[in-house]
């Protein structure tokens, strides 16, 4: 069993009021809550601090809850809906984001299946192949590199892995590089401990928060997405794209 918990806030700082964006007559949040209900998810929780996102996420018939307006992040905004809302540590929580309007509701599944089928990690996420050389450059496209049992072994908004021979670029391709989906399954201790902890030195230079968790040891799992990961929005061109 899982809980979907969709953070969103209306000060977004490049899309102001994004929650709100109308996508084929819809709020976004509305069709991310959509998208949320049709996976196995025990429930789908909209967390806001803004009543106008909650007024919308209400009509469509979402279980709103009204969190701080001090969180800089969604992980935060996720481990107080779990403070008040008394879940059991153990509890595992898919953080779906409030600008994934077309996130495949079977990647959701599989990051929750791959969080409850390892006792030990702390953490699920997953990974698509990065699909052409522009993306495995961009930094706004963050790459994640693995163990051989799907660990994840770092987060980066540089090109890795690289290659430091240029065997790939002297043939026209690139390394088998993985795009990082900003999807996450988390056990509920685990998200409140890192909510708890102060930012680290790598999360501040990459601005990756995932890094703290690694820098302090916790198990982050990958999975291999099922299909194409839909386009998040973070301006207001990305619109077109939806």
């Amino acid at each position: 069993m899982f809980r979907v918990v969709i953070p969103a806030r209306f000060q977004s700082s490049r899309f102001p009021g994004k929650a709100l964006a109308l996508i084929e007559g819809l709020p976004m949040i509305v069709r991310v809550y959509e998208r949320a209900r049709l996976t196995s998810a025990a429930a789908v929780i909209v967390a806001t601090d803004d009543e106008r996102i909650a007024a919308a996420a209400r009509v469509a018939g979402a279980d709103v809850c009204m969190t701080a307006t001090t969180h800089v992040s969604g992980t935060d905004r996720i481990a107080e809906v779990a403070r008040l809302r008394g879940f059991d540590g153990r509890d595992i929580i898919v953080n779906l984001q409030g600008d994934e309007p077309r996130m495949p509701p079977a990647i959701v599944e599989q990051v929750a299946a791959a969080l409850a089928a390892h006792p030990s990690a702390a953490i699920a996420t997953a990974a698509y192949p990065v699909q052409d050389r522009a993306e495995y450059l961009d930094p706004n496209v963050v790459k994640v590199v693995t163990d051989r049992e799907g660990r994840a072994l770092y987060f980066s908004r540089a090109p890795i892995p690289f290659d430091r021979d240029g065997a790939a670029a002297a043939s026209g391709s690139f390394p088998p590089a993985r795009r990082h989906i900003g999807l996450y399954a988390w056990r509920v201790d685990a998200l409140l401990r890192l909510a708890a902890l102060a930012p680290t030195a790598l999360e501040e230079l990459e601005k990756l928060e995932q890094l703290r968790a690694l820098e302090h040891g916790m198990e982050i799992r990958v999975v291999d997405a099922a299909e194409p990961p839909g386009a998040d929005v973070n301006t207001p061109e990305d619109l077109l794209r939806t």
